[in-house]
């Protein structure tokens, strides 16, 4: 048997990774440690955390990098691996609630074993749908504790004979107390001890509150934190929490009796700390945790365990194996602490038969479980179809943002280059860093880029420093900043709203989102003066991504219904049986203005609006892909009516007007249709188009600037590489839209 794992691993410092680690020893090797079987591990990173992983570790998978995991199905069905087993927790994995799991699950030709760490009772929507998805493709859902299966046969309807209930291991350690007492210099002390990863939903402030009636009648208690702050709590909150812990001890006058170890120990040095200790503590806030390593290693070690009621210690503490107490309530754990330590004989009957108990969940025992199961679900399992896929990521460049670091200083981004190097003689515009807010916007949210955080402040402030009093923007800004213009294109206005808007739906932090909801309210009075067709198509662009995240601002609806009826009054006007378009020809940015009434299809409910948006994008569609791939109306002469078609100086702004245009086609109707025009669409920058020649530049991973008569425009701008950078973010986003409906629909 050839045994595949999916799950953190060490030297990562996480529960799941220690999971994974003892996982892999127990189902690879026998209990004297030699190997029967063979397997390797693919890890997940964390963030931008880079490992010196051990041999076993095949592959590693960025967290937020999707094609990371596409890339990790394709190994593994190459491997010969017989069977997988996904190690899964929702914070681990990549994508809104780790969806980014669910493509590499689809793609793997082997049968696949799921150890669920979490199972939630109440699920958001987007929880519910990756959860019983996972569940769907999986032959065997392993769970730690029948109250975990009972959930998922009623909150998840996962058939009650794919589950298997299999506790959490423990490792075969034991050590004499005494002797642990004597290492730590413990030995005069009643030692209470809590473990594992720091944070609020632990409740050590509940044991401490306890702590001053246990001193005053036990002064030889000590109890002992030993841990980390979450990594997750450092990366948002910092150490608030433990400062606040300490602030609560040295209120509570009970500094000589508390004592935090700072540290993530290794198996060997906590099964030392857990026999050193006479009283194991885990004081959680809330009833919501499925399964709790750390309460299984107390009652592996044989320690005496008191607990609040969360559902894993309702189970693993019955039949006398443990006390429990009730969330918050400090009395009742002063209670109980003075009672074990009053009567000591009472301690050694609960660690008694912890450690019977715990003679059974050491890892070797749970390890042959897994691979009984292995056996099972591999002699099950029967041949996987092929799944054509609409198209693949993993045929894409990667993401970088080298060329758009290249061409950005303190001030902005500059707006053209040569080749691909910045020409700073033609200075910034408006146009290029409102679309460099945009797509850094889109690239952090999609998977947390730290690069695309620190540019995001540079674009947003130069949009600040081009507004007029009166809410209007210039345009243009010298090298030596020295202003350009009065007052610049509505084009460049409508694009700068759209930019704005994104931002008020998207906003990294809120120091960004007042600074662009100012920015935004002060443009709002020119709205209604817009002249330019494309400017209105921005500006109701912009308002709809508001719209997501304030649906009740009822004014700005009526703003989105006045500009929206502006497309479809010049619609009415130009429209004949053969000319379907908002105007006399078609010209430049052409797909915005159906894509702005797609948007606008999803906050005003008028049938006439969807119509003309589909039959705008339809006679769009008929004009540019008839061949099989995009060729987009050239600004040369553009295409009039009763006129032939202009053919080059093809601009990339075009193909990713196309591209957002489908994308929204698909977020409204889910037509998979849609998806594969899009795909196409994006597929003229790397050479699908009429010269068949690739635009993006694989040395300098900038985007050249157009299709020309005499070939290809080599001038790498602002304009054409962020409308290539937004495309391929738009079709990342796709496939995993497309990735949720496909689950949905199964």
């Amino acid at each position: 048997m050839k045994i595949s794992l999916i799950g953190s691993y060490p030297p990562r410092e996480c529960g799941i990774g220690t999971f994974t680690k003892n996982l892999f020893d127990s189902t690879t090797k026998n209990a004297s440690g030699v190997k029967v079987h063979h397997g390797f591990v693919i890890a997940i990173d964390d963030h931008e955390q880079e490992y010196d992983y051990p041999g076993e570790v095949k592959m590693s998978i960025r967290q937020e990098e999707q094609t990371d995991y596409l890339e990790a199905a394709n190994h593994i069905n190459l491997s010969g691996a017989d069977v997988c087993i996904l190690e899964h927790e929702f914070g681990i994995f990549g994508g809104q609630n780790g969806i980014y799991i669910l493509p590499l699950l689809h793609r793997l030709k082997i049968p696949l074993i799921v150890t669920l760490h979490t199972v939630l009772k109440n699920p958001s929507y987007n929880q519910r749908a990756v959860l019983t998805e996972i569940c769907k493709i999986a032959q065997s859902v392993v769970v730690m504790t029948r109250t975990a299966v009972d959930m998922l046969v009623e909150e998840y309807e996962v058939p009650a004979e794919k589950i298997a209930k299999i506790e959490h291991g423990v490792p075969d350690l034991h050590f004499e107390q005494s002797l642990a007492k004597q290492e730590f210099k413990l030995t005069k002390k009643k030692v209470l001890l809590t473990f594992g990863f720091i944070g609020r939903n632990k409740g050590i402030e509940t044991v401490l509150k306890a702590m001053p009636e246990v001193v005053a009648k036990h002064p030889e208690v000590v109890y002992i934190v030993l841990g980390k702050t979450h990594p997750n709590v450092v990366r948002h909150s910092g150490e608030e929490y433990r400062v606040f812990l300490t602030g609560l001890v040295k209120k509570l006058g009970i500094e000589k009796h508390v004592i935090f170890l700072n540290e993530f120990i290794d198996q060997l040095e906590l099964f030392k700390y857990l026999s050193a200790s006479d009283i194991y503590i885990t004081p959680y806030t809330s009833e919501a945790q499925i399964t709790s390593g750390t309460l299984s290693y107390a009652i592996g070690a044989g320690t005496a365990v008191i607990s609040t009621p969360y559902w894993h210690a309702t189970e693993l503490l019955a039949e006398g194996r443990g006390r429990l107490f009730d969330f918050h309530d400090s009395a009742a754990l002063s209670e109980t602490l003075l009672e074990l330590l009053s009567h000591p004989e009472q301690m050694s009957e609960l660690r008694k038969n912890a450690y019977d108990y715990g003679r059974g969940i050491t890892w070797p025992r749970i390890g042959e479980k897994y691979m009984q199961l292995a056996d099972e679900v591999v002699e099950a399992h029967p041949e996987a179809d092929e799944k054509e896929a609409i198209f693949d990521p993993l045929t894409l460049p990667p993401f970088l943002l080298d060329h758009i670091q290249r061409l950005t200083d303190d001030t902005g981004i500059i707006q053209h280059a040569k080749y691909g190097i910045p020409n700073l003689k033609e200075g910034y515009c408006l146009d290029d860093n409102a679309r460099a807010l945009l797509m850094v916007l889109m690239t952090y949210k999609r998977n947390k880029h730290p690069l695309a955080l620190k540019l995001s402040p540079t674009y947003l402030s130069y949009i600040n420093y081009m507004q007029n009093t009166d809410g209007t923007f210039r345009n243009f800004l010298s090298f030596n900043r020295n202003f350009l213009d009065e007052v610049g294109s509505e084009d460049s206005f409508g694009r700068a709203i759209w930019s704005l808007g994104y931002l008020l739906g998207n906003a990294p932090n809120d120091a960004y989102y007042q600074t662009g909801r100012e920015i935004f309210f002060d443009a709002v009075p020119n709205f209604a003066r817009l002249k330019s067709i494309r400017s209105i198509a921005n500006t109701i662009v912009g308002i709809c991504h508001y719209l997501k995240s304030n649906p009740s601002d009822e004014g700005m609806t009526e703003v989105l219904k006045a500009l929206s009826s502006r497309l479809i009054a010049d619609y009415d006007i130009n429209r004949r049986d053969d000319w379907r378009w908002f105007e006399s020809l078609l010209a430049y940015d052409n797909a915005f203005l159906p894509l702005a009434l797609l948007h606008a299809a999803e906050f005003i409910k008028d049938e006439r609006i969807l119509e003309v948006a589909l039959e705008s994008l339809n006679f769009l569609t008929e004009s540019t892909l008839s061949n099989g791939y995009l060729s987009i109306i050239g600004n040369e002469n553009w295409f009039r009516q009763d006129s032939e078609q202009s053919k080059f100086a093809q601009q990339p702004l075009d193909a990713l007007a196309m591209v957002l245009m489908f994308h929204q086609a698909f977020r409204l109707t889910k037509d998979l249709a849609y998806v594969s025009k899009l795909y196409t669409s994006f597929m003229w920058f790397l050479g699908e188009n009429d010269l068949r020649i690739s635009l993006y530049d694989f040395e300098t991973k900038g985007c050249c600037d157009g299709l020309e008569s005499y070939g290809v425009n080599r001038n790498q701008g602002a304009e054409s590489t962020l409308a290539y950078l937004i495309s391929h973010l738009s079709v990342l986003e796709a496939f995993e839209e497309v990735t949720k409906l496909e689950a949905e629909l199964v």
